[in-house]
C-alpha cells in the first residue's frame, strides 16, 4: 500500500511502518500545501492512505470525495517515541484495508 506522512509526523516513523511504501509530504515536496491540494495530490499520483496527527483535519476537508483513507493519530505529543506507540495499530488498520473516503481516529 502506498502510504503518505502528512508533515507534522516525525519523518523517522516511516522505518517502522513495514511492508508498505512509505513517503512523506517532505520527500514528496509537498510541504505547505493544504489538505485539499495534498488530497488531490495523492489521488493523482496513486496514494491510498494519508497518515497525519492534524486532529482538525476531519472537520476541514469532506474526505467522501476522495478516494484515501485518511488515519488520525491524536497522541499526546508528536514525537517519535509516543508516535511509535501507535505502530502496531497503523499496521493493523493498513492491512484491514481501510475504506476509502474514511477518516479513522486513534488514541
Amino acid at each position: 500500500m502506498r502510504v503518505l506522512l502528512d508533515e507534522n509526523m516525525d519523518v523517522r516513523l516511516k522505518s517502522d511502518i513495514t511492508g508498505h511504501e512509505v513517503s512523506t509530504v517532505r520527500d514528496m515536496g509537498w510541504l505547505g500545501k493544504t489538505n485539499g491540494e495534498l488530497l488531490e495530490l495523492m489521488v493523482s499520483t496513486g496514494f491510498e492512505v494519508l497518515i497525519t496527527a492534524d486532529k482538525n483535519v476531519q472537520h476541514q476537508q469532506n474526505f467522501s470525495r476522495f478516494p484515501i483513507p485518511v488515519i488520525v493519530v491524536s497522541a499526546p505529543r508528536i514525537d517519535l517515541p509516543e508516535l511509535k506507540r501507535f505502530v502496531p495499530r497503523i499496521l493493523e488498520l493498513l492491512s484491514s484495508s481501510v475504506s476509502p473516503g474514511v477518516t479513522v481516529l486513534i488514541r
